[in-house]
């Protein structure tokens, strides 16, 4: 069934039905931290928000090291699939699923440093600070059931079967917003209550992605999960992305940084701004999955023809997805950016550098879709060299444009990094065909 499914006709219409569940599972996440912000502010007191607010973004960047885990199970399950070999698919989550243990049990070990580090990097109030820490001293035993979820989710795209993430995350949240109410405005538990909310989502949701994993957990078991070198190559294919996925962090990190020296309020209209960016990733991270299923099927099948057409399709969503979020930015930018904040000088100072985000989507839908690309063919290391390449240019646009352009260099030099990354495996693009050779 999984090799008659990856040769499968390659249609619009099964592209739609890869994308359209990530959008809307996407379009999910944000509303989630509204709830949590919403439910804890009923108590009326800052400190508490303030708690929750900086446990999450902690464990949010400490767990984000992870996320190669998705991208490289979807790539490597992909052409196990292509290639119709059902054992391998399952041994490739097996070996992921192993790792995402080690790595989540290993954060529970080392909580305190951790914490101590995190807290020195982030200093808050008394109050906050401990709150914070009875926060994360809860929800950090649910590191090794999200790292996990990465691998099965990566597993799930691989195969098609994003309905399901759809479904995952439907119940994971719907969990998570029924017990905030029930812990926090029933039982009074305040920021603990929200912890041990989050964290009993998390482990029913990665109980709920393995019970949607069974077959294929059980196929993987009738393959030595660690001979000939099946380890190493997941590990070089997950490095790849875990080097490229720091440079981007650390690139807008650094455009956060020179931002906070422009003013409060150029802080606050940047910071709203980047929530453009957000919307774009949310809606074409979609079709980037797509691409990433169904590149990968042809990489594992010798086909490339089907990788060219896969590639092509779900490029033509891509860019079809990319002048419709434009064309919302420009008719309704001013309206978004009204919703997002209320202060008059951040209102104003936002609209001044719309225009670069009306731009985003369309400079940036390259560098979108050809990661979904790469990440199917598992070309992880080119993707790595175009990103260093990438940043080394960005680097050189930050000590420069903010000197003479303020902050419109800033969004010139983010703008152009998005471009060059679009621009350098465009270049490589070339070594993706020759992966299905």
């Amino acid at each position: 069934m999984a090799e008659a499914g990856a040769a499968a006709t390659l249609t619009h219409r099964r592209v739609l039905a890869i994308a359209l569940p990530i959008v809307l599972s996407n379009a999910t996440i944000p509303l989630l931290g509204a709830v949590d912000t919403g439910v804890i502010g009923r108590l009326g007191e800052a400190a508490p928000i303030g708690a929750v607010g900086l446990g999450s973004v902690i464990l949010t960047s400490i767990y984000w090291i992870f996320g190669f885990l998705r991208m490289g199970t979807s790539g490597l399950v992909a052409q196990a699939r292509g290639a119709g070999d059902e054992a391998e698919t399952g041994a490739h989550l097996l070996r992921a699923l192993v790792i995402a243990a080690v790595a989540g049990l290993s954060l529970i070990l080392l909580q305190s440093l951790l914490l101590t580090g995190a807290f020195a990097l982030a200093p808050a109030s008394a109050e906050v600070e401990e709150m914070a820490r009875r926060y994360l001293s809860i929800r950090i035993w649910g590191a090794p059931a999200t790292i996990g979820l990465y691998a099965l989710t990566g597993w799930l795209i691989a195969l098609e079967r994003t309905r399901l993430v759809l479904v995952l995350q439907l119940v994971m949240n719907g969990l998570n917003v029924l017990l905030d109410v029930g812990f926090v405005l029933g039982l009074g538990w305040g920021v603990g209550g929200v912890a041990l909310a989050t964290l009993i989502a998390e482990w029913s949701g990665l109980l709920l992605a393995l019970w949607f994993a069974r077959d294929g957990l059980r196929a993987g078991l009738r393959r030595a999960l660690f001979a000939g070198g099946a380890m190493r190559r997941l590990w070089r294919v997950n490095s790849d992305i875990l080097v490229r996925s720091v440079l981007l962090q650390g690139s807008f990190t650094c455009f956060m940084f020179i931002t906070a020296g422009q003013g409060d309020t150029v802080l606050a209209a940047n910071q709203v701004l980047l929530q453009f960016l957000s919307f774009v990733a949310y809606a074409l991270d979609g079709f980037a999955f797509a691409a990433e299923s169904l590149v990968g099927q042809a990489v594992g099948a010798r086909r490339p023809d089907r990788l060219r057409r896969a590639a092509l399709i779900s490029s033509q969503w891509g860019v079809g997805g990319a002048f419709a979020l434009a064309l919302v930015f420009a008719l309704g930018g001013t309206a978004i950016i009204d919703l997002l904040t209320t202060a008059p000088d951040v209102r104003a100072e936002a609209r001044h550098y719309l225009p670069w985000l009306v731009a985003a989507p369309l400079v940036g839908v390259a560098s979108w879709m050809l990661d979904g690309i790469f990440i199917g063919a598992t070309r992880t290391r080119e993707m790595r060299n175009a990103m260093v390449v990438a940043v080394g240019v960005y680097a050189v646009l930050l000590l420069i444009l903010p000197r003479f352009m303020g902050n419109h260099g800033l969004w010139a030099a983010l703008t152009a990094l998005n471009a060059l990354r679009g621009l350098t495996m465009w270049r490589l693009y070339p070594r993706v065909a020759a992966a299905a050779a």
